[in-house]
């Protein structure tokens, strides 16, 4: 009696403190969101068009947090001999939030001539941080939640933290709105620098859990694992494929809605707004349906959704557009909150423990370079077919990214996702 009494308390504070671990991330998750919303795409391009940026530069910028993932790779590595994650995390992930809600205060430190300049100093400080940060995180998160429950867990905090995101859509792209230009922005980052402490704050609650080690004895042996992995390898290019036709148009529909198709900051907030309660909603459904199907099959699943919403900017020359650029952007929703979701959970979760880092660090390393260079690629092709049409601005590149991302889906697709029988991911 004494035995089975001992084992139950043991395992009544086993579960004690994963509770505790869960709202620690959750609460941590809510200032966070609020911060990187106001700081981040569609408030982001329309502070880069007040700063006098061109379409090159704005793809530019958007690239830079792909291109700094490449540092994921030595943070891996040097993640083995410092196991403090809980302390590297709060180190960088505050680095990255001061050093981004600084960007508002590039109008007062330098002539408007070096506007831009000074702006990629601040970004490139806050994304390299971040990237660092992001390795962190998602080895300490992928310890934090047990594995039973993590397409669930995250499914609720995703649809949690997406609602933060709603509300703060609609507020930011009403102070915009109420007041112009640059007065606005200035209520934006005042917000975003309280913001940016209280998530400094919610970080101190986060657990240091015990870290696992590699095998691997050296940084050449770690890297070599993942691409010895025939199964997580031929996934992880298919999806930098997909990322890098994606990234030539998806960041960049803002700039299209803000600067050809010009319309307001406050209706382009609303359609943001219907792009996160779509995605808002399908979080809690991707992650139940996630407890029941393989994490790779659904994923398979986001990439038709995604192709769909470049695919309907076609529609644009023929139907009212704000009616199309309503299920656009429901579509986007739901593919996006799909694919955020579980491709995490894929990396995550299909991988071996102790190697984890250095699998997330490399998937975010090479999948980084097509995320880097489609934004870049689609913002030169915008400056360059500025004299063309608007109706090819607006419907010609992003129709037909969507037609090769169709191609892509079901040439190639199948042959990596299919239900045929492997050798399992974890060895």
């Amino acid at each position: 009696m004494i035995r089975t009494q001992t084992w139950l308390d043991k395992s009544n504070r086993k579960r004690s403190a994963y509770r505790k671990h869960l709202l620690a991330a959750t609460i941590e998750g809510f200032p966070a969101m609020v911060t990187v919303t106001l700081l981040g795409v569609p408030f982001l391009t329309g502070y880069l068009l007040l700063l006098g940026a061109s379409s090159f530069q704005i793809g530019l910028v958007l690239a830079i947090p792909a291109l700094f993932n490449l540092v994921q790779i030595p943070a891996a590595y040097v993640m083995q001999r410092f196991t403090n994650r809980r302390l590297g995390l709060i180190i960088f992930a505050g680095i990255h939030r001061v050093f981004w809600t600084l960007t508002g205060a590039v109008p007062f430190l330098v002539s408007e001539h070096f506007y831009f300049e000074m702006y990629i100093i601040f970004y490139s400080i806050a994304f390299l941080s971040n990237a660092i940060g992001s390795v962190l995180w998602s080895s300490l998160i992928s310890d934090m939640v047990p594995s039973q429950v993590r397409g669930r867990y995250f499914g609720i905090r995703s649809m949690l933290l997406w609602g933060t995101v709603s509300v703060t859509l609609f507020v930011g792209g009403y102070i915009l709105d109420a007041y112009p230009g640059m007065d606005g922005y200035r209520i934006l980052f005042q917000i975003c620098a309280v913001g940016s402490v209280m998530n400094i704050i919610t970080l101190l609650f986060y657990p240091n859990m015990p870290f696992e080690k590699s095998s691997a004895p050296n940084l050449k042996l770690m890297v070599k694992k993942p691409f010895e992995n025939s199964v997580f390898l031929r996934a992880m290019l298919f999806i930098t494929g997909f990322l890098f036709l994606q990234n030539m148009v998806v960041p960049l529909f803002s700039l299209i809605m803000f600067s050809i198709m010009e319309l307001s900051y406050f209706v382009v907030s609303i359609l943001t707004i219907v792009s996160t309660v779509s995605m808002m909603i399908s979080y809690y459904y991707w992650g139940n349906l996630n407890a029941r199907i393989p994490t790779r099959k659904l994923l398979f699943w986001t990439f038709p959704i995604i192709a769909a919403s470049c695919l309907l900017w076609g529609a644009t020359i023929i139907v009212p557009a704000i009616v199309v650029l309503v299920i656009i952007h429901i579509l986007l929703g739901i593919g996006l909150g799909g694919f955020n979701l579980l491709v995490f959970n894929f990396i995550i979760g299909d991988t071996p423990k102790a190697d984890r880092p250095m699998y997330i660090a490399v998937f975010a390393a090479v999948t980084g370079l097509a995320a880097f260079l489609g934004p870049v690629i689609g913002g030169y092709i915008y400056d360059v077919t500025e004299h063309l049409p608007n109706w090819f601005q607006i419907a010609g590149l992003t129709t037909g990214i969507g037609v090769l991302l169709m191609v892509l889906i079901t040439w190639i697709g199948p042959k990596i996702f299919g239900d045929r029988k492997k050798k399992p991911l974890i060895f």
